[in-house]
């Protein structure tokens, strides 16, 4: 199981980075990014902490622990360049909150998201037909997520993405320690979205391939 969306108690999740790492490795997991929300408030406060405990967990926790960030809830205009000043902060991994339906994101978000060369654009609820053709132009991935609410649009975003033929990764955006899963449970939530067995092992093959693309970084 690789999970590139997880949070601790650098924004609003329950678990410190190390406990978070632990109970991924108990879970199975191989790859774990955290990836805390962040704005132009207190990027500069997450993004150096986590920068060194992932490099120090990776080393000893026996799992790749990828520093990251959320950027969210943030206006539209303001994405691309956070998109860049997290990066030379020493994000690795950058998540855009995309327009899901329990929350009041601002429209725009998933296109400034795409435009802006976020890594990972996270549970995009309703998107377009044309910004899922962006996505896949742009190499940006869309979010198959298992967190309560924001998986109420996986279907359309996998309906989508196959049809324009975008990347597609599954996260479990946790918050708490119940929140993470086995890899058994992800491809029943793939399953759930409305992909067969072969587009779920694509799935995963391309959580893979980002872990693997980002930590070259």
């Amino acid at each position: 199981m690789i999970d590139l969306h997880t949070h601790t108690i650098f924004s609003d999740g329950e678990l410190i980075p190390s406990e978070l790492a632990r109970r991924a490795v108990a879970n199975g997991y191989r790859g774990l990014a955290i990836t805390d929300h962040a704005d132009p408030s207190n990027m500069d406060f997450i993004v150096p902490r986590i920068v060194g405990v992932c490099a120090v967990l990776s080393e000893q926790s026996g799992i790749t622990v990828v520093p990251g960030i959320e950027l969210t809830h943030i206006p539209p205009a303001l994405i691309p360049s956070l998109i860049r000043e997290a990066r030379k902060m020493g994000a690795r991994l950058v998540v855009v909150h995309g327009e899901t339906l329990v929350e009041p994101v601002a429209e725009g978000t998933n296109l400034a998201a795409i435009q802006g060369g976020a890594d990972i654009l996270a549970h995009p609820g309703l998107i377009s037909e044309q910004e899922v053709a962006l996505a896949a132009k742009h190499n940006v991935f869309l979010e198959i997520t298992a967190r309560k609410g924001h998986s109420l649009a996986n279907g359309h975003v996998a309906r989508l993405a196959t049809h324009a033929g975008a990347s597609m990764v599954l996260n479990t955006d946790a918050h708490a320690p119940q929140d993470l899963i086995t890899q058994s449970f992800s491809r029943r939530v793939a399953a759930g979205a409305g992909l067969l067995d072969a587009q779920i092992d694509t799935l995963f093959a391309n959580s893979e391939a980002l872990l693997s693309r980002v930590m070259l970084r």
